[in-house]
């Protein structure tokens, strides 16, 4: 039995592939967005962005949460000074709240349409072999339409919404490819233009 155990694990050692060289593991940084690759990226996009969303959710949802307090005992303010203390230890304890909630629902919503984004994109970074803006710009335009179908936007706000997307997924895949270009990563399009002007192309690897 204890032989048999042996044989087994010997033989899974064997099928197992050997580690990564340290040139292997910086062409796998350098051949993915950002220089990092999509384990990495995603949620890291995903972190990053709940953050900003739980920020600005708790600033707009303790400010509303303050004036709403206010609006809600404008007619019944207190004449003394306890009378005060009590309210001014209240309406700080709305505020807190209502910030808190609101920053969660805040951030959940944006982490949720930020990693849409970046999982379409990884999506089509693997379809299509090659990471550039082009698969950007349709992530961007993909999330702005089901965003609009989710909140069903008006036709003009859809187009408008469409058309933010749009610009922002040219702004930010450009950047990308520049950030790329400089960093050495093989970008498709950017091949076939130095191919027509003469320059040598770029060795491909697999996308990240």
């Amino acid at each position: 039995m204890a032989a048999a155990d042996d044989e087994a694990a010997s033989q899974l050692r064997r099928e197992q592939p050997p580690p990564l060289s340290r040139a292997e593991v910086d062409q796998f940084y350098q051949n993915s967005r950002l220089s990092l690759p999509a384990p990495l990226r995603i949620p890291m996009a995903s972190i990053l962005s709940f953050c900003a969303g739980f920020t600005l959710g708790t600033a707009q949802g303790g400010k509303m949460a303050g004036l709403r307090f206010r609006a809600e005992h404008a007619h019944k303010l207190p004449t003394s000074t306890t009378g005060w203390y009590l309210y001014h230890k209240s309406k700080n304890y709305q505020m807190a709240y209502g910030g808190i909630r609101e920053g969660f629902r805040m951030g959940f919503k944006v982490s949720f349409w930020t990693t849409a984004m970046f999982g379409i994109e990884q999506m089509f970074d693997s379809y299509r072999g090659t990471a550039d803006m082009f698969n950007t710009v349709t992530s961007c335009v993909t999330v702005a339409g089901g965003f609009s179908l989710w909140n069903r936007f008006s036709l003009p706000m859809t187009a408008r919404t469409t058309k933010a997307a749009l610009v922002a997924g040219f702004v930010y895949g450009g950047l990308q490819d520049i950030l790329g270009i400089v960093r050495g990563r093989p970008i498709r399009y950017v091949d076939g233009i130095r191919q027509r002007l003469g320059f040598p192309r770029q060795e491909t690897s697999s996308v990240q």
